[in-house]
């Protein structure tokens, strides 16, 4: 039996040779990498086709959802008075960019956004790195924070207007401080998580103060950091937006909360049009920003998609 196998195995691997020597390739040797081969190009294919499914979905969904809308303003099966008909609130959208008022109202909401997000990122990611790094500081302003950062922003103004006046300040300050939390929060548990044998590896090497901070804290933190940084913005673009109702004479909430009090519905769906592309536009800024400064980690999913 065990001559048999040997023989089998011997005139296997023989035709093998015989076959690679004479510039054909045996089936056996073939039949698993032609077989790897198939199943990796159907799975391209497949993520090709979902890919572009994805694509086409993102972009019909909404023309769709439109065209639905403006059938059923002009058939009446809406209110048209209150849900305007997308043609109108195009028309209106492009009179305002004609006269100059819509770019007024975006200048005043994106200079108290832009403003207040670095400020409060700029505080809060400091004031997180601190916390993280020692436990003291921790100790005597984590509960504290904690309590605050479920407290409303928009019930902050009212003590931001009786400190600061109707001025810009308090404006900017809502939006700095609803930023300020939430990094502050992520910093904090970004440092914290960092395991504790890479720093002890690090301290090994030398590598203390200002190098230990570039070379392993600020690396091993940032991605959470970036990821706080994509929600505060949306925050920041609620807040802003709600102070503006109540504390302001320009800005896209001004313009919003002043037509819905004019019956100006066509304007205030300009307004809200406005609102969402502009977080749109911070949230894909900062996705972008993030996949400049952390380029390792996606790196790192993309290998691991292709060799899934």
């Amino acid at each position: 039996m065990t001559e048999t196998t040997n023989t089998t195995t011997n005139g296997v691997a023989g035709a093998a040779s015989d076959g690679m020597d004479s510039g054909e390739q045996p089936g056996s040797l073939m039949t698993l990498p032609a077989a790897t081969q198939h199943a990796i190009d159907t799975q391209q294919r497949k993520n090709r086709f979902l890919r572009r499914r994805d694509v086409l979905l993102s972009i019909l969904t909404p023309i769709a959802f439109l065209v639905l809308w403006e059938v059923a303003a002009a058939t009446g099966m809406i209110d048209s008075r209150v849900f305007s008909a997308p043609t109108l609130i195009f028309q209106t959208a492009f009179e305002m960019i004609r006269d100059g008022s819509l770019f007024v109202h975006s200048w005043a909401t994106i200079y108290r956004l832009v403003l207040g997000f670095i400020i409060g990122a700029a505080v809060g990611i400091g004031m997180g790195l601190l916390m993280g790094l020692w436990r003291p500081l921790r100790a005597a302003f984590g509960p504290m924070f904690t309590a605050l950062y479920a407290l409303p922003m928009i019930a902050i103004l009212p003590l931001l207007l009786l400190v600061f006046g109707l001025t810009e300040t308090p404006r900017i300050l809502a939006v700095a401080i609803s930023v300020f939390f939430v990094l502050q929060i992520n910093t904090t548990a970004a440092v914290i998580q960092i395991d504790a044998g890479v720093l002890e590896a690090a301290r090994s090497y030398n590598a203390r103060g200002w190098r230990l901070f570039t070379s392993v804290l600020l690396p091993a933190s940032l991605p959470t950091i970036l990821t706080g940084m994509r929600v505060a913005a949306g925050m920041a673009v609620t807040v802003v937006t709600a102070v503006e109702f109540v504390a302001a004479n320009e800005g896209l909430g001004f313009l919003i909360w002043n037509s819905w009090q004019l019956f100006q519905p066509s304007v205030m769906y300009v307004g809200l049009v406005a609102v969402a592309i502009l977080g749109a536009v911070v949230t894909f800024g900062l996705v972008w920003l993030e996949r400049v400064v952390t380029p390792w980690k996606y790196a790192r999913n993309k290998k691991r998609k292709k060799h899934s």
